[in-house]
């Protein structure tokens, strides 16, 4: 007999049902106590009701708590909603209920179940995998509240030590939650914080929402282990205690998922692997999700079956760090077996991936954002091509060649016997040139290194892209034989050498100022969310088709590092303001980057552009480059030249920077233009009529002449030109009209100072016992005789008195030491009659008031003579001592304000004091 279709479909239902934990019993034989004690899980069949049979009536512990409608393929479960729902507000005779309106409805067939808990808030239904176990419905009947509902109580969000971006982010996110929308996408540039964000996120949502569990998805395994330390340094807002003290976080092994952990950490190869209970490769996990899917033995999605030990309600939240393609080519079963929302976490989302995410993107926060708030640094490109990697080449029949087989790497002599004419597609695959690899590393130490980082000695942190571990290996060789190093210098980085041997190579890397060069192969190891900020160099020696993962093979390059850190691994590095992408095979030339280089005129100076703006220019390139340079000029100021250029224009330099570069966003002026016009496919004229307002407006401060002069001065300070070409010796020293020129503006500035600087009054009018110059009065004497319109450094006064008044001038001091100010004032005020470095007066002054001490009956002791000494040394160096000074070295090394105040006394402030106003004079 041919089984009906509605039956066809019941079949497969009971089977699920069976699956999830639940007895299925008819009216007529009903036990709703049948069992495991403890919960007692009965599905009845064909339960009336007062509006009718329901095909079935969910209990739990003998209490009606759901109603499943049952319906054949093809049928939309859709409309099958206000049936269920019908049926839960429906009466049936003599039995119990967990709430007069039974909260659970599910509808199903044998290929679609869609599910609803009519406790949330707007309750609607939604598709799952699966149905729920029992014991899942009994703890959610138990909660006072749905999680949705407690979402919707989330106190304010602590913003205390984040960023603009991660408060936008966090703020997003809980919208989307309150609002019941299973996806949401969050963009965040690459070093931005995207982990930390997620931290905050799934903290907030487990301490206040009381989510049971979390899934963080990572790429690849060694992601997986940065973000379990995250977790670990997470400092919790609320008490200062560490995430982890309060909340467990494991990565996802072999023994699943336990119910005391609340973040699990996993790859999608490897939760795909607990779920599909299949062995995993040991390094499978290292392989980023990019790799898997590039491979054609694993194009085919993966598809899923029920796994009651990891049920489909095993995670509240399921937070996808880095969610590239391959989430929704191959895995997408995986992520959606489970009933949760997903949180998507990328740098660069494709049009696929917002799609996959319900077009949720819930906050933004693009590379040309992070380069403008200095999260992040931005990039020149430099372009190598040889005629190998470009055109292929022309091997001729007769040509004794070498031929390598590909797995032993056995070598065998053989004579072409025909031409072998090969393209750029086979270098490196089926034909090997070693002098391409030779030739590309040559133009880079010969030409790139010269013309990006110039003045420099030491070979910035460079990384290099391979095609595979072979061709890895032979770039290794070529590296050490270009730059004449050793085996310390350049080293392989792939996960074929072992996990923790990769990860000691990335620390080392990151760290070590032996290590300068380092070849990533499929890039699992070091491509995706691996920070090794001192970066400077990205070289790409093979190609990438996917768009979001060269964006992410770009992002190695953007993090921002501390002056004083990145010194530490290259000295002779100012700062770093910009990272260089060296494209070796037209990586940049292929339509598929996010994230543009924004510097657009290399060729035009600074000054230049600023010129150009004031007469006119609103090429967006134009402005976009000039906003790349202050970005960059931004780096290298500090904080006095920082306020003296925001006072100048009225608002900081990046905000400057930054409307420059956000009047020329396209994306925003295509926008602008729709709105605007009222149209779909805005005309370039009018997207030029929304530009030039914006570009006006961002422009305005280029025409006031001290900005652009003050910007271009600045500039010169922090900028070093450098001339190559031989030079002969003329003269040496200042001609004797410029050496005149700087006393007297030097002299000028005396006169117009003297009223107003505290230093020259105390100098000119004070007695000697009153003399107390203080480091900061010097420091300020210094930055203004440098401001305009002086612009003088002492060093140049020096020498222009050595040139002019040899007799008289004693040596050349230090260039850095302020406290020369000092002798210089006293020499051309007449108050002393030899100019001589300030220590060497400080040492005579100190020689001759000893000697009065001594003629007046005072006698110091061996210890107090040597702090004497110390004093006399840091008056000599900073202008100055006070009784704070002895909490600092080298004093403290000696036992510090104690030691002194046991050697001096009740004397020690009158000494200090003294010596401070005698020294000096």
């Amino acid at each position: 007999m041919e089984i009906r279709p509605e039956d066809q479909a019941r079949l497969v239902i009971d089977e699920k049902l069976i699956q999830a934990g639940w007895a299925i019993q008819d009216k007529k034989r009903m036990n709703l106590y049948a069992g495991t004690e403890g919960v007692y899980r009965v599905a009845i069949r064909e339960m009336d009701t007062s509006t009718g049979p329901v095909d079935y009536m969910l209990f739990i512990n003998g209490k009606a708590c759901g109603v499943l409608e049952a319906k054949k393929d093809g049928i939309s479960l859709g409309g099958v909603a206000e049936q269920s729902s019908r049926y839960s507000l429906s009466k049936s005779a003599f039995t119990q209920r967990w709430l007069d309106d039974l909260p659970f409805t599910y509808e199903a067939s044998s290929l679609e179940i869609r599910f609803c808990d009519y406790r949330d808030p707007k309750a609607r239904s939604r598709s799952i995998f699966h149905f729920h176990k029992p014991e899942t419905l009994k703890n959610w009947l138990e909660e006072e509240n749905t999680l949705r509902a407690r979402m919707h109580h989330l106190p304010e969000l602590n913003t205390d030590g984040l960023r603009d971006c991660q408060i936008a982010a966090i703020t997003g996110i809980e919208e989307s939650l309150k609002k019941n929308k299973p996806r949401a996408l969050l963009q965040m540039d690459t070093g931005s914080g995207k982990t930390f964000t997620a931290v905050t996120q799934i903290y907030r949502l487990a301490k206040y929402a009381k989510a049971k569990r979390v899934l963080f998805l990572v790429d690849r395994g060694n992601l997986g282990r940065q973000a379990k330390k995250e977790f670990e340094q997470y400092d919790t807002p609320l008490d200062g205690r560490k995430f982890t003290s309060h909340y467990n976080v494991n990565m996802l092994g072999t023994t699943g998922v336990s119910d005391t952990t609340k973040v699990t950490i996993s790859t999608i190869q490897r939760l795909y692997s607990q779920l599909s209970g299949t062995e995993l490769d040991d390094d499978a996990d290292e392989r980023s999700g990019y790799e898997v899917e590039s491979n054609s033995e694993s194009k085919q999605p993966r598809t899923v079956n029920y796994n009651p030990e990891i049920p489909i309600e095993t995670f509240d939240l399921i937070i996808i760090d880095e969610c590239h393609r391959s989430i929704y080519n191959l895995w997408r079963q995986v992520i959606e077996y489970f009933d949760a929302f997903l949180i998507g976490l990328t740098a660069t989302p494709t049009k696929k991936t917002i799609g996959f995410f319900n077009q949720s993107l819930v906050s933004e926060y693009t590379h040309e954002d992070a380069v403008i708030d200095k999260v992040n640094v931005g990039y020149d490109i430099y372009r190598i091509k040889t005629k190998k990697s470009e055109e292929g080449d022309l091997i001729e029949a007769g040509t004794a060649v070498q031929v390598r087989d590909r797995l032993t790497k056995k070598k065998r002599q053989e004579i072409l016997d025909k031409d072998e004419n090969y393209n750029k597609k086979q270098l490196d695959r089926s034909v090997i040139a070693p002098n391409q690899i030779l030739t590309v590393l040559t133009a880079f130490k010969d030409n790139c290194l010269p013309d990006c980082f110039s003045g420099r000695t030491w070979v910035p942190k460079t990384l290099i892209f391979a095609k595979d571990d072979d061709h890895a290996d032979r770039i290794v060789d070529k590296v050490r034989e270009v730059f004449d190093e050793g085996n310390s210098f350049c080293k392989k980085v792939t996960y074929r050498v072992g996990k923790k041997a990769a990860e000691d190579t990335i620390a080392e890397f990151r760290t070590s100022p032996r290590l300068r060069v380092a070849v990533a192969v499929t890039v699992d190891m070091i491509a995706t969310g691996t920070d090794i900020k001192p970066l400077e160099c990205l070289i790409f020696m093979r190609d990438v088709r996917s768009q979001a993962y060269y964006e992410q093979m770009k992002g190695r390059g953007t993090r921002v590092i501390d002056v004083d850190s990145l010194h530490a691994v290259t000295p002779d590095a100012i700062a770093k303001t910009k990272f260089v992408l060296v494209d070796a095979v037209g990586v940049t030339e292929t339509d598929k980057t996010e994230s543009q280089s924004m510097e657009q005129k290399p060729s035009v100076s600074t000054e230049k552009l600023m010129e150009q703006i004031a007469r006119g220019d609103r090429d967006a390139e134009t402005l976009r480059s000039l906003g790349n340079r202050l970005i960059r000029l931004d780096l290298k100021l500090d904080d006095k030249q920082r306020a003296a250029l925001s006072e100048l224009m009225g608002k900081p330099l990046p905000l400057v920077a930054g409307e420059l570069i956000h009047a020329t966003n396209e994306e925003y002026l295509e926008q602008q233009a729709k709105v605007e016009f009222g149209t779909d496919a805005p005309t370039q004229e009018q997207r030029d009529q929304v530009y030039l307002p914006l570009a006006n407006e961002a422009i305005k401060l280029f025409h006031n002449p001290d900005v652009r002069e003050t910007i271009e001065d600045v500039r010169r300070n922090t900028d070093q030109i450098i001339d190559e070409s031989a030079d002969e010796l003329i003269d040496a020293g200042f001609d004797e009209e410029k050496a005149q020129h700087i006393i007297q503006n030097f002299k000028q500035f005396i006169n117009d100072n003297k009223a107003e600087l505290t230093a020259i009054e105390l100098i000119f009018s004070k007695p000697y016992q009153q003399r107390h110059l203080s480091y900061e009065q010097i420091e300020e004497l210094a930055e203004n005789i440098q401001a305009p319109p002086y612009n003088l450094a002492s060093i140049e006064v020096w020498k222009a008195y050595q040139q002019l008044e040899a007799a008289k001038v004693k040596g050349v001091p230090s260039a850095t030491l302020l406290t020369n100010i000092v002798s210089l004032i006293s020499y051309a005020t007449g108050l002393k009659d030899v100019l001589e470095p300030f220590p060497e007066v400080v040492e005579r002054r100190f020689d001759n008031w000893l000697t009065q001490q001594q003629q007046t009956g005072v006698e110091f002791n061996a210890g107090q003579l040597e702090w004497l000494a110390l004093i006399k040394e840091q008056i000599a160096q900073n202008a100055e001592m006070m009784i704070e000074d002895f909490d600092y070295a080298p004093f403290t090394q000696q036992g510090g304000v104690l030691k002194a105040k046991q050697l001096f006394g009740d004397k020690l402030d009158n000494v200090v004091n003294e010596l401070n106003g005698y020294l000096i004079a």
